[in-house]
This record gives structure tokens, C-alpha cells and sequence, in this order.
């Protein structure tokens, strides 16, 4: 039999080999997401220790928290094809757009707002 085997288990994998993730040692048992299928993205556990909670590095680039909280981001259409875009259009794409409401939740969870 190649490799290790891992068995699983109701909420839990169980591991024979700690160096499973290219180096990094885990506990023997891992617990998983929620019954609802939620992953533990963005999570390292190390043996021993609380588990790491990292930022999206993709989102702490295009995101920006102002002091009232408000979550701002770039506006489109602004890289290429300025041509044919009025002068005015083009001075309105400059100002930094607000975050709908709709998505609040979804970017401060990458960025670990939330």
C-alpha cells in the first residue's frame, strides 16, 4: 500500500502521519467544517497551538477599511480603453466605491473583519 492512509470519521479525520501537508505537523485528529459542508479555509493548525487565522491575501490588496468601517474598493472600467470615455466619466471612476450591503459579510470574512 502507498502513501498514508487516512480514515475518516463523523466530523474528523484521523491521520496515521503528522507530516501529511508538506511539512506542517497536525494534531491526530482534525476537526472539520461544520454539517453544512463549511471548510476551514484559511485556518493552519499546528500541533500544540491555536490555530492561525489568516487574511485573503487577494482581498487585503483590493479592499480598504476607513476609520468609520466602511469597506471601500476600486471601481472598474478604469485600466484600458480610455479613449472613447468622457472626461467626466473617467474623473468619476477615480473615487473609491462602497461596498453593497449585500456583500459586507462575505468581504469582511475575508478579510477576518467578521
Amino acid at each position: 500500500m502507498t502513501g498514508t492512509p487516512i480514515f475518516a470519521a463523523r466530523n474528523k479525520v484521523l491521520s496515521l502521519s503528522p507530516r501529511l501537508r508538506r511539512g506542517r505537523t497536525f494534531p491526530e485528529e482534525v476537526r472539520q467544517g461544520s454539517p453544512g459542508g463549511e471548510r476551514l479555509k484559511g485556518i493552519i493548525i499546528i500541533q500544540g497551538k491555536m490555530p492561525k487565522v489568516k487574511t485573503n491575501s487577494s482581498a487585503k490588496k483590493r479592499f480598504t477599511v476607513t476609520a468609520t468601517g466602511k469597506i471601500m474598493h476600486q471601481k472598474s472600467f478604469k485600466r484600458h480603453i480610455l479613449t472613447k470615455k468622457s472626461k467626466k466619466r473617467k474623473r468619476n471612476l477615480r473615487i473609491e466605491g462602497a461596498v453593497d450591503k449585500s456583500q459586507i459579510d462575505f468581504v469582511k470574512r475575508l478579510l477576518r473583519l467578521k
